[in-house]
């Protein structure tokens, strides 16, 4: 079977990380093409299914980064609207664990600018699936129009939304005031343990399925970092465990979890429409590959998923 094409709407941010300086009055960074949408667009793209991204490139140096490596992995960039502001700069630094915190320098950049005109330029007539979330669904003014492209696309393709909570750039109440919303819109909602925390402080994992599915979402996957993840159809559970790993660090793998769970859900014709061919059995497979997509992510620097070709080799040979 053919792959369907997955359309990625969102952002590139150019994620800067600290190294260690030649002197002590200076701050050396190394720059990584990134963006959680960017990121799964990319994974995608080296899994093997045809991936186009919706970004607002800058032609800036980072924009020209963005643009050389989504181009190298495979990505369809046809539709990329060559933007006139900056690019987004996210300064990341790692804890022990190789846990990312985030400082963004985003005023009035190019990826929040989307207008109606652009996007309705988009055909989507090929595409199975189309996915966003991050910042391109809470900045402003692109992204009420970002929700309006989803409601247009989805009496024809199946909605992915995952809301990647930013709180240092965008208060949770926003993210919290638009997810039931979102959720009208969303088949499959994708978010981390940490987003649940700031999304529904307090609340029990399974719950927060619940909640999601009443409002409209039919598959919810809650990724759990070393604890795995829960899946949740229709309120029907399934836990997976996480791929067990050395973890450099973890920028990038909710975003690479993302597109396995996708890619896997494409490749045997379960995306294009509401999910109705959907069992919990699919569910927990697919889960189980995006496991293995996002600990390769994780066994290496940087938001740098896996191609299709390391997957299989690992298949042949485990050892």
């Amino acid at each position: 079977m053919s792959l369907r094409q997955i359309t990625v709407l969102g952002e590139c941010v150019a994620d800067a990380f600290t190294e260690p300086a030649s002197t002590t009055n200076e701050l050396a960074l190394r720059v990584l093409p990134g963006g959680g949408p960017a990121n799964t667009a990319v994974s995608l793209a080296r899994l093997g299914t045809p991936a186009r991204f919706l970004a607002r490139l800058s032609g800036d140096v980072f924009g020209r980064l963005f643009r050389g490596h989504l181009e190298a992995s495979g990505v369809d960039l046809s539709d990329a609207v060559a933007a006139a502001e900056p690019s987004t700069l996210a300064v990341a630094e790692l804890d022990a664990r190789g846990q990312a915190a985030f400082s963004f320098h985003a005023q009035n950049t190019a990826d929040w600018q989307w207008t109606a005109e652009e996007l309705a330029r988009v055909d989507l007539s090929g595409t199975a699936c189309v996915h966003t979330g991050s910042l391109a669904l809470v900045q402003q003014p692109g992204a009420a129009v970002v929700e309006d492209f989803l409601a247009a696309a989805a009496p024809a393709a199946t909605i992915s939304i995952d809301p990647n909570v930013r709180p240092l750039l965008v208060h949770p109440d926003v993210y919290r005031a638009r997810l039931a919303h979102w959720c009208a819109l969303a088949d499959v909602l994708r978010l981390s343990e940490d987003d649940l925390e700031l999304l529904l402080p307090g609340t029990p994992p399974e719950q927060a399925c619940d909640i999601w599915h009443a409002a409209g979402a039919r598959l919810v996957v809650i990724t759990r970092g070393a604890d795995g993840a829960l899946a949740s159809l229709d309120g029907e559970r399934v836990q997976v465990p996480a791929v067990p790993t050395t973890v450099v660090d973890t920028v990038g793998a909710g975003d690479s979890f993302t597109a396995g769970l996708l890619h896997h859900l494409g490749a045997r014709g379960l995306l294009g429409g509401r999910l109705t061919e959907l069992r919990l059995d699919d569910v927990a497979e697919a889960c189980r590959f995006a496991a293995r997509v996002a600990a390769l992510t994780c066994s290496v620097a940087g938001p740098n998923p896996p191609w299709q070709s390391r997957l299989e080799q690992l298949a042949a040979d485990p050892a």
